[in-house]
C-alpha cells in the first residue's frame, strides 16, 4: 500500500501587474454583463441556515434570500422590494438596525459584527450573527449595505454576551403563554429588573418586555393563520390577560385587528 501524501497547491509564477489588471478589466464587464435579477445573490437561496439581503443608501431592501422573506411570510421578492427595517420590525428594534447600518454608510467603518435576537421559522425568537458591509459602485462610492445572517455554533453561544440575557430569552420563549412577568424572570436570572433592562437593552436595542410581547403576538399570528380558535382563546393561549388587551397589542404591532389580519389571510 502506498503511503498517503497530502495534496499541494501546484507551483505558479508570479503574475505580472499588467496581467491582473486585464482580467479585473474582464471581470468588471463580466458582472455588468449578468442580469441582476439572475445575480450571484441567488446561491444564498440554497445554503442552508444562512439568509442574504442588500439595502440602497436609503435602507430599502434591493434583495433578500428566499429564507430571509420566508421568515416574514412572504413568497414574493415583489413583497419585500422597497421596504425598510421599520416596515418589518418593531420600531426599537429597527432602530438599532438602522444605527449599524450608518457608520458603514458613512465610511467610518468596513465591517459590523453583531449578534441579534431574530425570528425563526415557527415565528419564535432566536439568536442570529449579522455581518454587514458596504457596497460601492464604480466610482467607490458607499450606495448601500450589503449582509448575511447566520445562526452561531454551539461555542459561540458561550460568549459572555450570550450569557448575560440568555436565560432570559429562553424563559420567555418557554413561558410566554403563562402568566409571566419580567419581575419573575429577572429574579429567576439572579439580576434586578433594572438590570435585566439594561442588558437587553444594551445587548438587543429592544426591551425584555417588547421582546416578551413581541413573541406573543407572533405566536398569535401564526394562530390566527392556521386554525379556528376565536380571539379570546388565542388571546389566553398566548398569554395575554383579555381579548381586548391582545388586540390592542396586535394592532400597535401590526397595524390591523385581529381579525382583519386572519381575514386577510388565504
Amino acid at each position: 500500500m502506498r503511503n498517503a501524501t497530502s495534496l499541494k497547491p501546484l507551483p505558479r509564477p508570479k503574475r505580472k501587474p499588467a496581467v491582473i489588471a486585464e482580467w479585473k478589466r474582464q471581470r468588471q464587464a463580466w458582472l455588468a454583463s449578468i442580469d441582476p435579477a439572475d445575480h450571484i445573490h441567488r446561491l444564498f437561496d440554497h445554503i442552508p441556515g444562512v439568509y442574504f439581503f442588500a439595502k440602497n443608501q436609503d435602507g430599502r431592501l434591493m434583495f433578500a434570500s428566499e429564507g430571509l422573506r420566508q421568515r416574514y411570510a412572504m413568497k414574493d421578492e415583489t413583497e419585500i422590494l422597497g421596504m425598510t427595517d421599520f416596515d418589518l420590525n418593531p420600531d426599537m428594534m429597527a432602530q438599532a438596525y438602522v444605527d449599524d447600518d450608518k457608520p458603514l454608510l458613512s465610511g467610518k467603518t468596513r465591517l459590523v459584527e453583531r449578534i441579534e435576537l431574530w425570528w425563526d421559522r415557527q415565528q419564535m425568537p432566536d439568536w442570529f450573527l449579522v455581518t454587514k458591509l458596504p457596497i460601492r459602485d464604480h466610482k467607490r462610492q458607499i450606495i448601500g449595505i450589503i449582509g448575511v445572517l447566520r445562526r452561531p455554533q454551539a461555542a459561540e453561544m458561550q460568549l459572555p454576551v450570550f450569557q448575560t440575557v440568555a436565560r432570559a430569552v429562553e424563559i420567555i420563549r418557554r413561558d410566554y403563554t403563562k402568566a409571566l412577568t419580567l419581575q419573575s424572570v429577572a429574579e429567576t436570572c439572579g439580576q434586578s429588573l433594572r438590570q435585566l433592562q439594561r442588558k437587553f437593552q444594551s445587548a438587543f436595542g429592544i426591551t425584555p418586555q417588547e421582546f416578551l410581547l413581541k413573541t406573543r403576538v407572533l405566536a398569535a399570528m401564526r394562530l390566527l393563520r392556521e386554525t379556528s380558535l376565536t380571539i379570546s382563546e388565542i388571546a389566553n393561549r398566548c398569554g395575554f390577560v383579555d381579548a381586548s388587551s391582545f388586540s390592542a397589542h396586535f394592532r400597535k404591532r401590526t397595524g390591523e385587528s385581529p381579525r382583519k389580519y386572519r381575514e386577510a389571510k388565504p
